[in-house]
């Protein structure tokens, strides 16, 4: 596969993601469009492995800023193969070392893993439905420092994001 056939197959693939997951605003979801997510993420769990196996990490210099984010989405959305998603996440953080991956890209990504795996997160970025209704952050590793670390890494306050979050869905 060459890299425009790679670019062009990740943006295919990310449509995919996002079609399955479009009309489940907040994660109401009925069982069959879970289902379909489930099909569409392991798939694309499966390709992505592969195409790092063999050719490593997408980078933005190979396939343009908007594949590089999608193979980012797939990753993200791997969380059936905690293993692969780690192993995705250390393939995106050396092309983030390299200037190859956003960096944040990247802190979804470390969150996303470490929720996975009953830890709590960095930044904020993985939200969890509270007692009372509304949209709120999943635990957070020191809260107190959480809007310095995702000012370090490109993102707005953890309020604005909830703000932003909460407007969506509503």
């Amino acid at each position: 596969m060459d890299l425009a056939e790679l670019a062009s197959e990740l943006l295919r693939r990310r449509d995919l993601d996002q079609e399955v997951r479009k009309n489940a605003p907040g994660g109401r979801w009925t069982e069959q469009e879970r289902e379909q997510a489930r099909v569409v993420d392991a798939d694309n769990t499966r390709w992505l492995a592969a195409v790092a196996a063999e050719y490593g990490w997408p980078r933005i210099s190979d396939v343009g800023l908007d594949a590089a984010h999608a193979a980012w989405l797939i990753a993200q959305h791997a969380d059936a193969d905690p293993v692969q998603q780690r192993i995705f996440l250390a393939l995106m953080r050396d092309a983030v070392a390299d200037g190859e991956a956003r960096l944040k890209d990247l802190a979804y990504l470390e969150d996303r893993c470490l929720r996975n795996v009953d830890q709590p997160q960095l930044y904020g970025t993985q939200l969890v439905l509270a007692d009372d209704g509304e949209i709120a952050p999943a635990p957070l590793a020191e809260p107190q420092a959480v809007d310095e670390r995702r000012a370090a890494v490109g993102l707005g306050s953890l309020a604005d994001y909830l703000k932003l979050v909460r407007d969506h869905n509503q």
